[in-house]
């Protein structure tokens, strides 16, 4: 994820950096928490909150009729999911 950050702020992709810089802010947080670093499953953990927060927010502003500000929230959703683990499918 650092380094997809650097190629974000090389890139000057403002919103890939904002949301990658929070969700490595709320990883940090978590290894403070922990007093020691993120297993992989903590750092799935933390990506998943973040997605749900997300996803919370985007039925927020679709209900309040921001439909602009759910687009946003929904393209920082696909951002943080390209670092989640493949889903398993359910025949496995």
């Amino acid at each position: 994820m650092r380094a997809a950050l650097n190629a974000a702020r090389k890139a000057q992709d403002k919103d890939r950096t904002l949301v990658l810089g929070t969700i490595l802010a709320n990883l940090k947080n978590r290894e403070i928490e922990l007093r020691r670093p993120a297993s992989d499953d903590e750092v799935v953990d933390v990506l998943r909150k973040g997605i749900k927060i997300r996803r919370e927010a985007v039925e927020q502003y679709t209900a309040g009729g921001r439909d602009d500000l759910a687009r946003v929230e929904t393209a920082q959703i696909k951002v943080l999911e390209e670092f989640l683990p493949a889903a398993v499918p359910p025949e496995e």
